[in-house]
């Protein structure tokens, strides 16, 4: 993302980190000086990662996190190193005649500062091995190492149970696994995000056992050094392979005969499922919010019910908060120089007046007008949004479960809001490829907004979403909506974007939003569809109420930010896996 350019120098200065020994010695955990090095890193695997600034444009969240998590990681001096292919083609999306349509873009590592190591290789049965092209970008503390080939394909590229998506799978692990070792990087812990990158653990058992370790002893001391984190709520909707796919794209990389025993015993007829692989290869397990971590629903291969430590996701404030409203965070003693909230963040955050949160949502609508005026809308024009007008966003993958479609059950009811508070509408987010069911939701919704002038005066479908967008649309827009179906949302990171840049939030309680009970934001609730769409157009218009008068503006604004804020902290998230991941030494006299 580009750096903003609606001033000439930012009034948010970073403070200065000597070095990690400072924040391990805040989280009490001094000893991780000694526990983690360049050559023995914290290594976070992951089959996306979204930092375009670094070449590599994920499919969504998922992404999104693991760039953040790098970032913060930086920021905090953490050795850190980020295994994750290096896709060469990039899709982007065009809306033509109101649908959308996809082209794609090529990107090379080199053009975005990417050192080329060496070649490493993957083996699959019948075919010569596929030879995979290692880079590595050192950023500070931390480490992008990349695998790459001309035919590795684009992101969740093909069927998810496909040969395709496998051969995706097996070339990070066992690809990035070596390509660790070309550059004599060992793991002091690995990190799974998500259960794409499972074999990467399955290179390490594999390794050790080839090395002359017993299989079972093999299996301890990778569970011990791994996490496994779960951004899925049903086992049952993850990918299931056939034994055939194994003996084809993954037995043939296994040097020990007591792995591929193992790992066919796995097998149940004939199916297996790699979210198992990842239960029985790891220690520790997180959810990514509270209710994630309740209620996802996994089972062991004895059936058992597979407990998830609860470690909700955050952001990094510097990335995505406006500086001004930084460096107010910083004035006012609310967060401190490593990203965390103070002691006294509750008081402090009483501070912030009226006057100066408007000043500041000002000074975001300068940036959301200048982002806004290079981006084009469902009728491929630029959009200004008017300095007194009402902004209301939803900005997020058009997915059903997130329900995009919800502020437009009841058109005529959303076009009085819209005039009655002087408001416009964005709407941000991309349909995933091949999802005909939310292509032809997308296309409703923009011929229902086209058929009414004033809809079609107010309501902006922004195309392409993407990184800048969702920043710009966190600064300078004025109320967000969240509405996903409860129970299906793993965390989300939008809405703590949001409340960081002082906006007003309307959300079901789900997701990391529900680590506080009750919600603290404008909440939508109902037994009924019928019930919640009330409920949204309700609180569409007390957010209304709420921005014009003052005193209640303060209120709420006081009540988010003291609830979430210390949920929304990246250096939080990080304090937190640190602390799971390495437990504190305790000493006998």
């Amino acid at each position: 993302m580009g750096s903003y350019s609606y001033t000439n120098t930012s009034p948010y200065q970073p403070q200065d980190i000597e070095d990690a020994s400072e924040f391990y010695d805040v989280i009490e955990r001094s000893s991780l000086t000694h526990q983690l090095s360049e050559s023995r890193p914290y290594v976070y695997w992951t089959m996306e990662i979204y930092d375009k600034a670094n070449g590599i444009k994920g499919g969504g969240g998922l992404g999104v996190l693991a760039a953040d998590t790098r970032r913060v990681a930086e920021k905090l001096e953490v050795p850190f190193v980020v295994v994750t292919p290096f896709y060469r083609s990039e899709s982007h999306q065009k809306i033509t005649d109101l649908a959308q349509t996809e082209y794609v873009e090529k990107v090379s590592p080199q053009e975005y500062g990417f050192h080329y190591i060496d070649e490493v290789s993957v083996s699959s049965a019948g075919f010569p091995d596929a030879s995979l092209s290692v880079f590595r970008k050192t950023l500070g503390s931390t480490q992008f190492v990349t695998i790459s080939e001309p035919n590795f394909g684009q992101l969740y590229e093909g069927e998810g149970s496909g040969d395709h998506r496998l051969y995706q799978e097996v070339a990070l692990g066992f690809g990035g696994y070596k390509a660790l070792k070309l550059l004599g990087i060992k793991p002091a812990v690995i990190q799974l995000n998500e259960t794409a990158t499972i074999f990467a653990a399955l290179a390490r058992l594999d390794e050790l056992c080839a090395n002359g370790m017993n299989l079972y002893e093999a299996i301890v001391y990778v569970r011990k050094h791994t996490l496994y984190t779960n951004h899925t709520l049903l086992q049952a909707a993850e990918p299931e392979f056939h034994r055939s796919q194994f003996e084809k794209l993954v037995l043939p990389n296994l040097k020990s005969n007591a792995v591929r025993c193992w790992l066919m015993e796995q097998f149940r007829n004939d199916r297996l499922r790699p979210n198992l692989l990842a239960i029985e290869l790891t220690e520790a397990k997180n959810g990514v919010s509270k209710l994630h971590a309740h209620v996802a629903n996994f089972r062991d291969r004895n059936n058992d019910k597979v407990k998830f430590h609860a470690i909700t996701n955050g952001i990094d404030l510097e990335t995505w908060v406006l500086p001004e409203i930084l460096q107010a965070y910083r004035e006012h003693a609310i967060i401190d120089k490593f990203g965390l909230p103070t002691e006294q963040c509750q008081e402090a955050i009483s501070g912030l007046s009226a006057a100066t949160i408007r000043s500041l949502k000002r000074t975001g609508r300068l940036e959301l007008n200048r982002v806004l005026a290079r981006r084009k809308d469902q009728y491929n024009n630029p959009v200004h949004l008017p300095e007194d007008a009402l902004v209301f966003d939803f900005k997020r993958r058009f997915a059903n479960y997130k329900r995009p479609h919800l502020p437009f059950e009841r058109p005529e009811v959303l076009k009085q809001i819209l005039l009655d508070s002087n408001a416009h509408y964005i709407l941000a987010g991309k349909v995933h490829q091949g999802d005909h069911d939310m292509y032809q939701q997308l296309l409703t919704i923009l011929k229902l907004v086209d058929s009414d002038p004033v809809l079609r005066e107010r309501v902006h479908y922004i195309q392409d979403y993407d990184e800048t967008l969702g920043r710009a649309l966190a600064i300078g827009s004025d109320v967000a909506i969240n509405v996903p179906i409860i129970g299906l949302e793993a965390c989300g990171t939008s809405w703590e974007k949001d409340i960081a840049n002082l906006k007003l939030l309307i959300s079901t309680s789900d997701g990391g939003v529900a680590d506080i009970k009750p919600i603290a934001c404008l909440e939508v609730s109902g037994v009924s569809l019928e019930d919640e769409t009330t409920s949204l157009y309700a609180n569409m218009r007390r957010a209304a109420q709420i921005i014009a008068n003052d005193e209640l503006l303060t209120q709420h604004i006081h009540r988010q930010l003291t609830a979430y804020l210390p949920i929304i902290s990246g250096a939080r998230m990080l304090k937190d896996y640190l602390k799971f991941l390495f437990p504190a030494r305790h000493t006998t006299k």
